[in-house]
């Protein structure tokens, strides 16, 4: 569970995102990425149990900074509203291999994983491997399980091409996959449920859940 307190100063910080009350909040801050980092450490020790490309990563290490790159946004606020950790054996290195992921925002949180947009190379081979397994990589999303805690990957707009990629047929049974830019899957959090004690049972089970699919991921960029 997270402390209600981690809530309240993503919430302010909200409101007040600007140095000076951020550095006047500063041993809030603290307290909070405190709260977070033994949050995700509980989360990493026990899926590692099941994953153990997972078990050695230290929390810490698997954060993201809370300043924002603001150099080429029109955005300048200095500060992100979320913690977020990245959790996979490249630790925060999603680009080249899946893993799993929670995004801390009151009234945004999820969780769940796979792989965000990764380079050329790894892409195509994602896509040859489902191409080539089809049969395999169905039976896993298709399972009862990864269709009741996620129902699907994402198909958003933002993670998908309009058209298959060359060298694909459009009655290749696998097009609406090969299609994909990204591979991910996740699940909202409400608020009530990050104070529960329940928390790090409902993460460990989506991570359990996604699982084969980053393993299937993984397996298919070693190739």
């Amino acid at each position: 569970m997270l402390q209600s307190s981690t809530l309240q100063f993503l919430r302010s910080l909200k409101k007040n995102n600007n140095k000076p009350w951020f550095d006047a909040n500063r041993p809030k801050y603290e307290a909070a990425k405190a709260d977070f980092i033994q949050f995700i450490q509980r989360v990493i020790d026990t899926h590692g149990k099941k994953d153990p490309t997972i078990h050695n990563l230290v929390a810490k290490d698997c954060l993201f900074r809370i300043n924002r790159d603001i150099r080429f946004s029109k955005n300048k606020s200095p500060y992100k509203t979320n913690f977020g950790a990245a959790m996979n054996r490249g630790g925060k290195q999603t680009t080249s291999s899946a893993g799993y992921y929670f995004h801390l925002e009151p009234g945004q949180t999820f969780t769940g994983g796979g792989i965000w947009m990764p380079g050329p190379e790894f892409l195509r081979k994602v896509r040859q491997e489902i191409d080539y397994n089809f049969d395999e990589f169905r039976k896993i999303i298709g399972s009862k399980k990864f269709k009741s805690v996620y129902g699907d990957l994402s198909h958003e707009a933002e993670y998908k091409l309009v058209r298959l990629p060359k060298g694909y047929e459009a009655d290749n049974p696998a097009a609406e996959y090969l299609k994909l830019k990204s591979f991910i899957a996740s699940i909202e959090i409400k608020d009530a449920d990050l104070t529960s004690k329940d928390l790090v049972k409902k993460t460990v089970n989506a991570f359990e859940t996604l699982q084969p699919v980053v393993e299937f991921i993984n397996q298919s960029m070693e190739g």
